[in-house]
């Protein structure tokens, strides 16, 4: 039976294999299969992608190229209709590979091109989902400001650059490392059904 078109990209990142924002990512994954729909997930850590950007691959730079290992995600996430950002939360922020990917593999080529006016997206007519976790409570995180400025600065500004609509955020704070089953399903629960109200097949059809 053929598989569908990849139609969702998910990009997580987090260091540990047994990580609640990992859980999240695979829960998010099946209930895009249970859409019918395709589903690449890109687990940074463990395909050991390096997110330091190299001087040559500076748009300006001489001699530049795109390297083999951005290539190859291109390739692979190059025709997803939503892009989805599965991380913690460190210092208010996400992970340094995760910026590191964007800084890389979100850049000129893929996400923006120059135009005559400035840099152009190129990734018009898709989508962004977020999906953060914090130690700090849902209210700390809130009430101070910090998941408003994490979607201006982060959610919004790589939207607006590549031409994406940001979809949602779904953030889940108070994440100890004595979290309960009970309260993982629960915040799997959020995500799937998070899935399913935005992603249905009619709503990607109009995408």
């Amino acid at each position: 039976m053929p598989q569908p078109a990849i139609q969702h990209a998910v990009i997580v990142a987090h260091p540990s294999p047994t990580s609640l924002s990992l859980e999240l990512a695979q829960s998010y994954a099946h209930a895009v299969h249970a859409l019918g729909q395709g589903c690449i997930v890109r687990d940074l850590y463990r395909i050991g992608f390096d997110p330091c950007l190299k001087a040559d691959e500076l748009p300006w730079a001489p001699g530049y190229q795109v390297a083999a290992d951005v290539q190859r995600e291109r390739k692979l996430i190059g025709e997803a209709k939503v892009f989805a950002f599965v991380y913690p939360l460190w210092f208010n922020a996400p992970p340094a590979i995760l910026k590191g990917y964007v800084d890389r593999v979100f850049s000129m080529g893929f996400g923006y091109e120059p135009g005559p006016a400035g840099n152009e997206p190129l990734l018009g007519g898709r989508q962004l989902i977020s999906i953060s976790t914090s130690g700090a409570p849902d209210q700390w995180i809130k009430s101070t400001g910090a998941l408003d400025t994490l979607s201006q600065g982060f959610d919004q500004h790589v939207a607006a650059v590549c031409g994406l609509t940001v979809a949602d955020h779904l953030h889940f704070g108070g994440v100890t490392p004595g979290i309960t089953a009970e309260s993982v399903k629960a915040m799997q629960t959020v995500v799937e059904n998070a899935v399913r109200h935005t992603f249905e097949a009619a709503y990607l059809e109009g995408v």
